[in-house]
């Protein structure tokens, strides 16, 4: 796989881990057998046991938001945007008729559905892997798998954007707007600009770049950046707000120059989803 690639296996061990947990903010059954050694190893060099606590809490707040968008009403699309070893169209109780996109390159998804050896959604749930580069054009591969345009969505940018030369991610937060109906949601997580350049995670970061994987878009503000694409912003929090989970750490204050933050969010599209119709 490409080394930005290995990333996702990374994720998978930090997943697997918080799944043995006895207090496990959730359960990823394949975790492990994704993670394959690759993944401990990456854990093993980086040595930043805070990240596999975020880790932890960004699958939970996202997978909450996938299945409280997906329960009720007519969205019946979720595209994982750089899916990685992502397990929820598997793991997750999600309604029937949904179809669940994975974009991702298609060397990572060759070998994911090596991994996963033949594991199936639940009834009525449909998995359609689409192979892609995200840093090029990908709206046609997605539509040309089925994805229907002006419908209703679900998007998850789990541990991408930051990963993405600016202007890539600028271009993936306007096109996903442009394909997405009313009603649809868009929710992952963003870094600001300290995190990018913090020099007590300089090993760290530099890490990640030595492995083919740079931090490249931090955003102060991220909701201006969402709203500034057609996204309307619904939650935007960081680690240890509103019972995100095990934090350990104090929360930063959003007005601290040079304080290094994650953010996790959720944004609608502006047009709301047409209620039902009244009597006249």
């Amino acid at each position: 796989m490409k080394a930005v690639s290995r990333t996702a296996q990374w994720v998978a061990a930090a997943r697997a881990l918080e799944s043995e947990r006895p207090d496990a903010l959730f359960d990823d059954p394949y975790a492990r057998s994704l993670a394959g050694s690759a993944g401990f190893e990456i854990i093993d060099r980086l040595n930043t046991p805070i990240s596999n606590v975020y880790f932890a809490i960004r699958t939970a707040y996202l997978d909450r938001v996938v299945l409280e968008a997906t329960a009720d009403g007519p969205i019946r699309q979720v595209v994982l945007m750089a899916a990685g070893m992502d397990t929820r169209a598997l793991r997750l109780p999600l309604p029937a008729g949904l179809t669940v996109y994975e974009l991702d390159h298609p060397e990572l998804l060759d070998v994911k559905e090596e991994l996963l050896s033949g594991a199936a959604p639940a009834g009525g749930v449909t998995r359609v892997p689409v192979p892609v580069d995200l840093a090029e054009p990908w709206p046609e591969a997605l539509k040309d798998a089925g994805f229907r345009p002006g419908c209703p969505t679900v998007w998850v940018t789990e541990g991408l954007l930051y990963y993405l030369p600016e202007d890539a991610a600028h271009r993936l937060l306007t096109e996903s707007c442009a394909l997405s109906g009313p009603g649809s949601l868009l929710t992952g997580d963003l870094l600001n600009q300290a995190a990018i350049t913090d020099q007590k995670a300089r090993p760290f970061i530099k890490g990640l770049a030595e492995g083919g994987s740079p931090w490249q878009f931090g955003v102060d503000r991220p909701e201006e950046l969402l709203a500034s694409h057609g996204w309307q912003p619904v939650d935007v929090i960081q680690p240890g707000e509103d019972g995100t989970g095990r934090w350990p750490l104090p929360v930063v204050p959003r007005d601290k120059p040079d304080a290094p933050t994650d953010f996790l969010f959720t944004a609608r599209t502006t047009d709301p989803l047409p209620g039902p119709p009244r009597d006249t």
